[in-house]
């Protein structure tokens, strides 16, 4: 045996994480990946190689439970070949379901609530010692303060960066108060700090993520302050946002857009309903026509703005004539982009305990809202015809020598060339709309 072989540490476990639902999980499994790297995992896309695997689990769509139970059915085999293998679920449906988990599928090692991710070290220790670990706690300390910095390792030009967590809105359909908690901002200096590690390792582009990011009170300045302050970040090209509450929207955030050049001309800014009843049942704490005086005052900051919304329809109570109402709010405002869904039920929230709309009318509304909302997003991207954007290119296409980014309008693009690399800011001249992407030609 060589010096070397004996010198050479133990070979790297393998962690493989699937994530569902929104982007703050995505941020949610990278920084689970970075604390368990400590214990020496390495991340792996191959589910069978893997020495331990984490569910990081949503509960925003329906039968999220039960679809997590069917994926832990499917990993039995796995763990009837592999008994050493390590299985964990993490996230929303964690905080929810508990130690019924375990109950339910005992194969279960670890279950993790998203407050509690950075305790995973401490709780694989514990499985490694053949106990079960369960940490679905609001603990007092910063799990954010307790994770190390970000990794240097080179990085795609776009990441996910969480500045704010829960929610103290109560929305009677949602269940984030419940899973998430109260809300609860970051210090503005430490996502300072993570910008920077961020971009020094390739980002051009940041996303800042939470349940009610607007609501952000970790800054003098709010929300707005913080993107003032990240505007200053050498290297940092572009910042987003996501998910906003109407009521949030102050006039520093407003201002923002029509003067801040790193802030992209993109909001999502959802509304659920475009009736009074409706919002009123919602507990949104907003009308239709603050909502329209909102947008009205937004785009007169920003003209070009693209608006992004989430619509909700069977909501229960609601009426064919409530319906009508958020067409005509759609029809009224005009959206880039939208989410729309059917209305369930989520266990424990306060909608859920009403009579419900038939399933039949609920298919039918959304068919017809999502009609015009499909519309009216390819009646936007056929306007960009002609247009000149600014793309950042993330990935190589399918096809030889094909490239393909976002738009300031997040819209994806993409062009023949091969005089661009991975996160290079181009101009491009789009000169054909597909279903949902762009067609340019570099300027």
């Amino acid at each position: 045996m060589s010096d070397s072989d004996s010198n050479a540490g133990p070979p790297p476990k393998k962690l493989f994480i699937k994530t569902y639902g929104c982007q703050m999980n995505v941020y949610d499994s990278e920084r689970m990946a970075e604390s368990l790297g400590t214990q020496g995992y390495v991340t792996t896309d191959v589910a069978a190689d893997a020495d331990m695997i984490l569910l990081n689990t949503c509960h925003i769509r329906e039968k999220a439970a039960e679809k997590m139970y069917s994926e832990l059915g499917r990993l039995k085999p796995l763990k009837a070949d592999k008994p050493d293998l390590k299985i964990g679920v993490a996230g929303c449906v964690a905080q929810a379901e508990g130690a019924e988990i375990i109950r339910r599928q005992p194969m279960v090692d670890l279950v993790v609530g998203p407050q509690s991710y950075h305790r995973l070290p401490a709780m694989e220790q514990a499985v490694a010692r053949g106990e079960k670990a369960l940490d679905t706690d609001f603990p007092e300390d910063d799990k954010f303060d307790t994770l190390k910095s970000r990794s240097k390792a080179k990085r795609g030009p776009t990441a996910f960066l969480t500045v704010q967590e829960g929610c103290d809105k109560f929305c009677a359909f949602c269940v984030v108060p419940y899973t998430r908690g109260a809300e609860f901002s970051r210090p503005a200096d430490r996502i300072i700090r993570e910008a920077h590690e961020l971009v020094e390792a390739g980002v051009r582009e940041i996303t800042l993520l939470g349940q009610n990011v607007n609501a952000y009170h970790g800054h003098a300045g709010g929300l707005a302050g913080l993107i003032w302050d990240l505007d200053k970040v050498d290297g940092l090209k572009r910042i987003r946002f996501t998910t906003s509450h109407p009521n949030d929207m102050d006039d520093a955030l407003i201002d923002a857009h029509g003067t801040c050049d790193k802030l992209m001309p993109y909001l999502h800014l959802p509304v659920q309903s475009g009736s009074d009843k409706v919002l009123k049942a919602m507990n949104r704490k907003h009308t239709r026509d603050q909502y329209f005086a909102l947008i009205e005052r937004i785009r007169a900051a920003r003209p070009d703005l693209l608006l992004s919304g989430d619509f909700i329809v069977g909501f229960p109570g609601e009426t064919e004539a409530d319906f009508e109402d958020t067409m005509d709010l759609v029809r009224t405002v005009g959206y880039g982009q939208a989410y729309s869904f059917k209305y369930s039920t989520r266990p424990g929230t306060p909608a859920a305990e009403r009579a419900q709309v038939d399933e039949d009318v609920k298919l039918e509304r959304l068919h017809r809202l999502q009609a015009l909302l499909g519309d009216q997003q390819r009646a936007i991207q056929a306007s960009m015809i002609g247009r000149t954007v600014k793309v950042l290119f993330e990935k190589k296409g399918r096809e030889s020598g094909q490239m393909i980014g976002k738009s300031e309008y997040l819209h994806a693009v993409f062009a023949d060339t091969t005089d661009v690399a991975i996160g290079d800011l181009r101009k491009v001249k789009i000169v054909k709309s597909e279903s949902n992407s762009l067609g340019g030609e570099i300027c």
